[in-house]
């Protein structure tokens, strides 16, 4: 009997152990650097499993979800594009970290595709004594230089995770907050529950995964923000079949609604490129 008992702990151990952890931030970035009184506040996730980690915008699963719901529905006419607009987010990349190979991987949108690049600088922590209580956690304070910037981090040994938001990992405990010292951008932990499963990410829609070195990423995004629009042409080089008949792109009426489409499209990455000037990296 006692064994039995002892069995069916270490299974129900087990079982808690398999699940997701999925911990909620809240991230604020002064995104252009000519106006630090505009703060841009979202959430963002860091779902945790025993393989990987994943951290990417709460609206970004949002979207997805209508997305998937209305292709299933009917296709792209049945979008809310009021619904969509109002979940548009400034956390547009990927974070994935594999815990059994300490690799982290990093999936950005330039124009059409995807790029990925897995990182290849490491993160040279300075832990220091000072302590204090954030919520409910006790933190511990450490430093580091990262991407141009002066971090510092305060963990908690409480959570049983070698993890924190974005790309930053490797301290003794999971990190509850985490600022760079000009105070541009800030992760704060807000809440964590249980979820089934981390969420299938993959890419919807048009456009390749392309895969790269970090360098390569970096030159890639500065012809972006140079000149977004010519980008996104060049992308969109390779023609795609059109439908016969309907209202769509290749019917009555359709040339006008995709040039209409594309200049107000053009119309937003360019306004968005000016004011998009201050990265969370800065080399």
């Amino acid at each position: 009997m006692k064994k039995l008992g002892i069995i069916a702990f270490a299974l129900l151990m087990q079982s808690m152990f398999a699940q997701t952890n999925r911990f909620v931030y809240q991230v604020t970035m002064k995104l252009d650097s000519t106006n630090k009184n505009d703060i841009k506040t979202e959430n963002a996730y860091l779902d945790i499993s025993p393989e990987k980690s994943l951290f990417y915008s709460e609206n970004r699963i949002k979207r997805d979800s209508i997305m998937s719901k209305a292709f299933q529905s009917g296709g792209a006419r049945s979008f809310n594009r009021d619904q969509m607009e109002s979940l548009r987010s400034n956390i547009n990349y990927t974070i994935e970290k594999d815990k059994k190979n300490q690799k982290t991987s990093f999936k950005d949108r330039l124009g059409r595709d995807t790029y990925s690049y897995e990182e290849d600088r490491n993160l040279d922590w300075k832990i220091l004594p000072e302590t204090m209580t954030i919520g409910e956690y006790k933190v511990q304070k450490a430093e580091a230089d990262f991407g141009g910037r002066q971090w510092t981090a305060w963990f908690t040994t409480d959570l049983p995770y070698q993890d924190g938001p974005y790309k930053f990992s490797g301290l003794p405990g999971l990190i509850v907050k985490i600022e760079d010292s000009k105070g541009d951008y800030s992760f704060d932990l807000m809440k964590n529950y249980k979820i089934a499963e981390l969420p299938d990410l993959t890419q919807r829609g048009p456009g390749n995964v392309i895969k790269v070195k970090r360098k390569d990423f970096v030159k890639q995004q500065e012809k972006f923000q140079k000149d977004p629009v010519s980008f996104m042409m060049q992308g969109a080089s390779i023609s795609q079949p059109r439908r016969s008949g309907g209202n769509g792109p290749g019917g009555p009426g359709g040339g006008q609604n995709q040039a209409d489409m594309r200049k107000r499209m053009e119309e937003r990455v360019k306004e968005e490129a000016k004011t998009n000037n201050n990265p969370i990296e800065l080399q």
